[in-house]
C-alpha cells in the first residue's frame, strides 16, 4: 500500500512538472514564433518604404517597438491558461497585470501611429526648399495637432487602465475620467489662466497662422527665426545662437515683425552720407554693378535714392532684394563695404566734412537804452 502510494507521489510530481515544462516550452515557442513575424513583416514595410519613397516612413522608428511588446504580451495571454493551478490571489494579480500592460502598449502604439501619420503627411513638404511657406504653415499645424491628439491618446489611456479593475467604484473613475472633461476644463481654466491661455492660443496659431516654423521674426528688438512651437511657449533662435522664450499667448496678444509672412523675399537698405559734390547717377551704375556681380541679390529690385539732405551731407538709399533675409543681411553689408570703397577710390573728396569760410570785419553797433528813470540814451558803439 506505502509503494502504490509513493507511485502516485511521483506520478503525480511528473505529472506537475510536465505540466510546467509544456506551459514554458509552449510560452518559448511563440515568442519565438511571434519574433519572427516582427521581424519579417517589419522587414517587409522598410523595404516597401525604401522602394517607394527613398527614406523611411518611421514605422519601424516609431512602430516596432510597441509591436514586440503587444506580441510579447499576447503570447504571455495564450500561455497563461495552460500553467498549472495558482492561488486565486496570484491568478487574479497576472490576468490584472497583463491586462493592464497591454492597454498601454496600444496607447504607446497609436501614440506611435499619430506620428507615423505626421511623417507621411509631411514627407511631401520640405522645410529646406527656396519657397516653403506652405511647408512651413502645414508642418505648424501638424506639430500643434500631434500634441492634442496624443494628450487625448493618454486620457484614453488612463481610463482604459481604469476600466480593466473588476471594482465597480474603480470602473466608475474612469467613466467619470471622461464624461468630466467639461468640468475639469472648467476647472483648469479657473485655476490656470495662464496655461489655458496659451493653449487657447496654441490653437488660434495653428489657425490663423501669425507665425509658422522657420519664420524669420523681430522680438523685442531680437532677430531670430521660430525653431519650436509647444503647447505652452515658442523656441525663437536668435542670430548669435541664443534662445528667447516666448509665451504662446505674446504672438497674440503683441506685435511683432514677421519677415517671411507672405514669402521670404525681402528688401533691404543701406544708407551713404556723402557730400553734395557726388554725382549721384555714377554711383547708381555702380550700385547695380555691385548687385549683378554677386548671387545674393534676386534680380528683382536694385536702386539708389537720395532720401535727405541736412547742412553737411546728403543721404543716399540703396534699395537691395533677396531671396531670404539672411542672404539680404549679406547683402546689404557687401554694398556698404564696395560702395565705401568705389568712393574711397574715385571720390575720397566727397566724404561728409565741416566747412569754415572766413568772414571780414564789418562794423557791429550795438544800442541800448534804459527805459524807466534813465537820464537819456546811451548809445555805445562797438568795433569788431
Amino acid at each position: 500500500m506505502s509503494r502504490l502510494h509513493n507511485y502516485m507521489l511521483i506520478a503525480a510530481g511528473f505529472h506537475f512538472r510536465h505540466t510546467w515544462f509544456a506551459a514554458i516550452f509552449f510560452f518559448c515557442s511563440i515568442i519565438v514564433l511571434a519574433n519572427l513575424v516582427h521581424y519579417i513583416l517589419f522587414r517587409i514595410l522598410k523595404k516597401k518604404e525604401a522602394r517607394e519613397t527613398g527614406s523611411a516612413w518611421g514605422v519601424q522608428r516609431y512602430l516596432s517597438h510597441p509591436a514586440r511588446a503587444i506580441f510579447f504580451l499576447t503570447c504571455a495571454g495564450i500561455a497563461l491558461p495552460l500553467l498549472p493551478e495558482l492561488p486565486a490571489g496570484l491568478n487574479d494579480i497576472l490576468h490584472q497585470g497583463l491586462l493592464m500592460a497591454v492597454v498601454v502598449c496600444l496607447g504607446w502604439f497609436a501614440v506611435g501611429c499619430v506620428y507615423v501619420f505626421q511623417d507621411i503627411m509631411l514627407r511631401r513638404y520640405d522645410l529646406k526648399a527656396e519657397n516653403n511657406i506652405r511647408a512651413r504653415r502645414v508642418h505648424t499645424q501638424f506639430q500643434l495637432f500631434r500634441r492634442m491628439l496624443i494628450s487625448f491618446i493618454i486620457v484614453i489611456t488612463i481610463g482604459g487602465l481604469l476600466w480593466t479593475f473588476n471594482d465597480p467604484r474603480i470602473w466608475h473613475y474612469g467613466s467619470g475620467l471622461l464624461a468630466s472633461a467639461g468640468i475639469a476644463s472648467l476647472i483648469l481654466a479657473a485655476a490656470a489662466k495662464s496655461t489655458v491661455a496659451n493653449f487657447l492660443a496654441g490653437l488660434q496659431i495653428a489657425f490663423t497662422e501669425p507665425i509658422r516654423l522657420d519664420d524669420v521674426v523681430v522680438i523685442q528688438g531680437e532677430w531670430g527665426r521660430i525653431e519650436e512651437i509647444n503647447s505652452a511657449y515658442v523656441v525663437v533662435r536668435i542670430w548669435d545662437l541664443r534662445r528667447l522664450i516666448v509665451p504662446l499667448s505674446y504672438f497674440i496678444e503683441n506685435s511683432f515683425q514677421n519677415w517671411t509672412r507672405e514669402s521670404s523675399d525681402l528688401l533691404g537698405t543701406a544708407f551713404l552720407y556723402v557730400d553734395y559734390s557726388i554725382p549721384v547717377e555714377e554711383l547708381r551704375a555702380e550700385l547695380r554693378r555691385i548687385a549683378e556681380s554677386t548671387p545674393l541679390w534676386d534680380k528683382k529690385v536694385c536702386g539708389l535714392q537720395v532720401t535727405n539732405l541736412t547742412d553737411r551731407a546728403m543721404e543716399l538709399r540703396c534699395l537691395v532684394s533677396s531671396r531670404n533675409s539672411s542672404e539680404n543681411f549679406d547683402l546689404r553689408c557687401l554694398v556698404r563695404e564696395q560702395m565705401i570703397a568705389y568712393i574711397q577710390k574715385n571720390y575720397p573728396q566727397t566724404f561728409p566734412t565741416a566747412r569754415f569760410a572766413a568772414v571780414s570785419e564789418v562794423p557791429v553797433h550795438i544800442k541800448t537804452a534804459e527805459p524807466l528813470g534813465g537820464a537819456g540814451r546811451i548809445e555805445n558803439q562797438v568795433d569788431r
